[in-house]
């Protein structure tokens, strides 16, 4: 007997994939037909494979490419189109080069025998645990498009926190970058052309305009220095946040700063709720539902947390119990799982963490945007007053006299 993969229709609108041992593949279909499934594709795994399928690399995916690769894939298989048929389609018409060479590697691998879940796993870095688990999981069922149904509004979710979060750093970043820009057209340029002046004045300069004289020759003669040591300090802040005693220290002090802190903790609960619910009605485990959705925690101290509350469950305690002890967790998060724990209804419970976590967020972004306006006017009228007083002082000093 021969071991052929398969991709047939359950129902006549779920596609399944796998492997089944027959004497030929005309054996192989009607052994699939008793099984309740359509046959669509039969292929024997040649001996000289021996299982094993040759492997190619694929460039890396943004967020949006992968939004719209799950998109298209969730569409086609959801109208009852085989797997390799739809990622052929991905192929001949995405409008990214990348997609479509991961959608022939992907047709190639399948068609040699693996599953998506498997020919995903070798793509672990670009796909990530999440998106693995949720389509095996989706494979087991048989109910692979309801998973990337899911997964899709999973990415879109990620997408959208990705947007706010950045949208509300992004101002006052830039108004800090144009500030010190600004300084230092002073300090190399406008300070220097004075210089000829302050001097005739026939004396000594106050404190602060001796201090930014000093500051702006120094930047003429030794940029490369400073550009060095720039550089350095983000190689540095780099390595610091990739070693894991650093990491905590960072994360932990990070913790501590208000507002900030709401916007971190809740960025990150948000994806953490939005996959343990996916996770969860697609019938995972709790355990392993934790465990994936601990993978999108970015904070070195609340993912300590979440493991230390998932090894607590895996010994036998309520999952409300064990969130509630690591207090670490919104309060009003654990008691609507402990109300849906106790009514047999965490599903839903979980749909409503997750609409709580997001206008909580949307709530704190909008606080954060309100706080920083005024401290960014603050901080530009002291810069902007420290140079002017630091530029005409000489000058008001010289009139008195």
């Amino acid at each position: 007997m021969a071991i052929f993969v398969y991709t047939a229709l359950k129902e006549n609108k779920v596609t399944v994939t796998g492997r089944i041992e027959a004497f030929d593949a005309q054996d192989a279909r009607n052994k699939l037909r008793d099984m309740n499934l359509l046959p669509t594709l039969v292929n024997e795994l040649n001996d000289k494979k021996e299982g094993k399928i040759k492997v190619g690399k694929i460039q890396s995916l943004s967020l949006r490419e992968k939004i719209d690769f799950t998109s298209t894939l969730e569409i086609l298989t959801s109208t009852g189109i085989p797997i390799i048929e739809a990622l052929l389609f991905i192929e001949q018409n995405s409008d990214s080069q990348k997609v479509r060479s991961m959608s022939q590697e992907f047709r190639k691998q399948i068609i040699a025998g693996s599953t998506l879940g498997e020919t995903l796993e070798n793509y672990r870095l670009i796909f990530g645990r999440v998106y693995i688990g949720l389509v095996k999981a989706g494979e087991d069922s048989g109910e692979l498009d309801k998973t990337l149904v899911r997964m899709l509004e999973l990415l879109k979710k990620q997408d959208d926190i990705k947007g706010k979060v950045v949208g509300a750093l992004i101002y006052p970043s830039m108004v800090v970058l144009l500030a010190i820009v600004a300084v230092l057209v002073m300090l190399m340029f406008v300070f220097p052309a004075f210089d000829e002046m302050f001097k005739n004045l026939g004396k000594p300069l106050p404190l602060i305009t001796q201090m930014c004289m000093n500051a702006g020759d120094f930047l003429k003669e030794n940029w490369y220095i400073c550009l060095i040591v720039f550089f350095l300090s983000i190689f540095g802040c780099k390595k610091a946040y990739q070693n894991p005693n650093s990491r905590k220290k960072i994360d932990e002090a990070v913790l501590h700063i208000p507002v900030l802190c709401d916007m971190l903790k809740f960025s990150n609960f948000s994806n953490f709720i939005a996959v343990l619910q996916v996770s969860y009605e697609a019938g995972i485990p709790i355990v392993d539902c934790l465990y994936l959705a601990n993978l999108t925690m970015d904070n070195f101290i609340l993912k300590n947390a979440i493991m230390e509350a998932t090894t607590k469950v895996q010994q036998g305690t309520h999952l409300s119990v064990a969130l509630r002890s690591v207090k670490q967790i919104p309060t009003m998060m654990v008691f609507m799982i402990a109300t849906g724990e106790q009514s047999g209804r965490l599903g839903d419970s979980l749909i409503h963490c997750v609409n709580y976590i997001d206008k909580r967020l949307d709530g704190v972004i909008d606080g954060f945007t309100k706080l920083i306006e005024p401290i960014l006017m603050i901080f530009i009228g002291v810069v902007v007053g420290f140079l002017a007083l630091a530029l005409y002082l000489p000058l008001f000093q010289a009139y008195q006299q």
